[in-house]
């Protein structure tokens, strides 16, 4: 571990750590992008068998109803158990409503609101690799659903045999996901934002990837709804001398399984900075002079997983404004958010923390304003709008109002 002092150009490096995009790379998904947009399904069986190295038939793209229900046969069947328990542990965070539309009526006559309708349709993407991503699926299929999306879409890259995981399938089929296709990288966010003879447009696109995947949702962004654009996975962890350094150091380490993972010691004891540095080969360690300091630079960080391994967490936590998901106590490490508590493991990085929040219901659903005026009501505003309207140059629109009074 790197020792870092919260002053000069390395501290200011850290703290605005947010995903860039290259040139070179952002030119090669352009040209993903544009060749799915016009031509369709055949530049997506081309990048499959390019890319995936799985040569697919239009027909073969969408995972079939035979296949999905084959799934089961192809996992341990204890694992059902499990997944069902995960299942409703974050079903039951996101079950209750969250949002209540504003209603206000004035003794003027005047209507106005707000009306909630979830997204339409949702396009999830599930990386592949050797990883089998069943999290993902239902940390992210699960808020959507709850807050009323309709239409599901799921896409992974296919296997070399040309199947799909049946592990992620399996928890498709308990999810009740409309629709799986064997598809990934950067020409799957592209089928999915501008829609192919075998792959419907959607109107939102969520889940991780690698960098092709982060670079093309940057890119189709404003095409449909994307959410924050994830990078590596990171861990803050504020220690001192009541921690547990061999809860510490383990957790720090787990964050070296994900690709890219990087882990933040902040800490006000000197002795376990010393551990940290001569056991953990990655990420940095800040030492501090005090608690209120170590929130200080949490917030500056504003690291996706934070946890406050520390005697009274929830006191500290009253300063802490940054951060994606924050665990508290010595027996809250982030596996258990990544997997079971509740709420998604979807979360910003890169120090994103700082505008975007963790994946929820809210983010599948879209705000209407809602405006009536009566007669009465109109005639009271008619001076301000003449003024406002003649102030920006716009006569026609006072005379929308005008001819509704005379």
């Amino acid at each position: 571990m790197k020792m870092v002092s919260t002053h000069g150009q390395a501290w200011q490096r850290l703290c605005t750590r947010q995903l860039v995009s290259k040139r070179r790379l952002e030119e090669r998904v352009r040209g993903i992008l544009d060749d799915v947009r016009q031509h369709g399904d055949e530049a997506l069986l081309r990048y499959t068998r390019k890319f995936d190295g799985v040569k697919l038939t239009p027909k073969q793209l969408r995972v079939t109803e035979a296949e999905t229900s084959g799934a089961f046969q192809h996992i341990d069947p204890n694992l059902t158990v499990h997944l069902k328990t995960a299942i409703q542990k974050v079903q039951a965070f996101y079950g209750k409503p969250r949002m209540k539309p504003i209603r206000i009526v004035d003794s003027d006559g005047v209507f106005l609101g707000e009306k909630f309708d979830p997204i339409e349709r949702v396009g999830i993407y599930i990386p592949g690799g050797t990883a089998s991503l069943v999290s993902t699926v239902y940390m992210t299929v699960i808020p959507a659903r709850q807050a009323g999306v309709k239409q599901i879409a799921l896409t992974t890259p296919p296997r070399p045999d040309g199947s799909v995981d049946p592990n992620i399938l399996a928890v498709a089929s308990l999810l009740h996901v409309d629709e799986v296709y064997k598809l990934g990288g950067a020409q799957a966010i592209a089928a999915f934002a501008f829609g192919t003879k075998s792959v419907p447009k959607v109107d939102k696109i969520i889940g991780p990837g690698n960098a092709y995947v982060a670079e093309a949702k940057r890119q189709v962004f404003g095409v449909v709804d994307v959410e924050t654009l994830a990078g590596p996975s990171e861990i803050a962890i504020i220690a001192n001398h009541h921690s547990n350094p061999q809860f510490v150091l383990t957790d720090l380490m787990a964050e070296t399984e994900h690709a890219g993972g990087v882990g933040f010691l902040i800490t006000t004891s000197k002795s376990l900075a010393k551990l940290a540095r001569k056991q953990i080969p990655f990420g940095y360690c800040i030492v501090v002079k005090n608690l209120d300091e170590a929130a200080d630079v949490a917030n500056q960080l504003a690291p996706e997983h934070l946890e406050i391994m520390v005697k009274s967490p929830k006191k500290l936590l009253k300063r802490i404004r940054h951060a994606g998901a924050i665990f508290l106590g010595s027996y809250s490490p982030v596996t258990v958010g990544d997997y079971i508590a509740g709420p998604s493991h979807v979360l910003p990085t890169g120090g994103a923390a700082r505008m975007f929040s963790g994946i929820g219901v809210d983010d599948f659903i879209r705000k209407t304003h809602l405006i009536g005026y009566t007669k009465g009501a109109l005639e009271k505003v008619r001076e301000p709008v003449e003024r406002l309207t003649a102030l920006e140059g716009l006569p026609r629109h006072f005379e929308s109002v005008r001819v509704r009074l005379t």
